[in-house]
């Protein structure tokens, strides 16, 4: 009994030591949603702009702008509207961080 005690705690710290180091961060949980039309880690290879490297502070203007109705487009006007500023402040400052 004790050595299947043990043998479960052990089990159980080594999934969880492993578990820390593959954690998703909430910036790359939002930022991932953006990946089906900009790319991984917002590197495009289509015609959609790429993300990656970008300012965040010029991605925080867009999304302002799209959440707004200033900038106009397809699909970015409604997924703006679904963000809070903290939320897309994590975004952009995730997209700066990323080398295109």
């Amino acid at each position: 009994m004790l050595r299947k005690l043990l043998l479960t705690s052990l089990l159980c710290a080594t999934g969880a030591a492993h578990a820390g180091t593959s954690l998703v961060t909430p910036a790359q949980s939002l930022a991932a949603t953006c990946f089906n039309c900009h790319g991984p880690h917002g590197v495009s290879t289509a015609s959609i702009p790429s993300l990656a490297g970008r300012s965040a502070a010029s991605i925080v203007d867009a999304m302002a702008e799209y959440k707004s109705g200033k900038r106009t487009g397809t699909i970015m006007p409604q997924i703006a509207k679904g963000y809070t500023e903290a939320q897309i402040q994590l975004i952009a400052t995730y997209f700066a961080q990323q080398k295109p």
